[in-house]
């Protein structure tokens, strides 16, 4: 099936956003790469920052859908582990390298220029930060462990050991490793 013209965009943005950044792209390297004019790109997007929505929803949905699959696979709390590890790997395959966490890298690049768009992602941030939680509360945890903690540590943890993947030019396995290190300190 041929991606409809609003997919192109949205996947050609997503792919620059990651190897380059949301700053460094223009509307029309974006038009470029999805083989667009602009009056497309602002048929679909008013703006570049609500492209960068559609991205951040993009990612989120296939990060949800993953952590979902691991969660009923029976993972549990190495559920995150496993769903970090599979993107990583995946960008690691496609880019030659560790290109970052889409949601990282925006956070870090947009959290004192755009309000609105630091938000939309801290939303997303949230929503793993629940879904942790929920595993930590269901796991049997160490005495003295608080699951909010430990939750908060988990989140911390993946993009910590994904941005040094990324700075270091570490492989994806590192990061699935110091996942597992965390958790398996923390569960009895």
């Amino acid at each position: 099936m041929e991606a409809t013209t609003r997919d192109r965009i949205v996947r050609s943005a997503a792919k620059l956003f990651l190897t380059r950044s949301y700053h460094a792209v223009g509307i029309a390297d974006l038009c470029a790469a999805a083989d667009v004019r602009k009056g497309s790109f602002y048929h679909f997007f008013p703006s570049k920052a609500d492209l960068a929505k559609a991205v951040v929803d993009l990612h989120a949905a296939e990060f949800e859908r993953r952590f979902t699959e691991a969660e009923e696979a029976g993972a549990e709390l190495y559920a995150i582990a496993v769903t970090v590890a599979q993107v990583q790997s995946k960008f690691e395959e496609r880019f030659g390298r560790i290109v970052g966490c889409p949601f990282g890298n925006l956070a870090a690049e947009l959290a004192t220029t755009d309000d609105e768009l630091r938000r939309y992602v801290a939303d997303v941030f949230t929503r793993w930060e629940e879904r942790l939680l929920k595993a930590c509360h269901r796991a049997r945890l160490r005495p003295g462990v608080d699951p909010d903690e430990l939750a908060r540590m988990i989140l911390a943890q993946i993009q910590g050991l994904i941005l040094l993947a990324k700075v270091q030019a570490r492989p994806a396995a590192e990061i699935t490793a110091g996942l597992r290190a965390l958790i398996k300190g923390a569960t009895a």
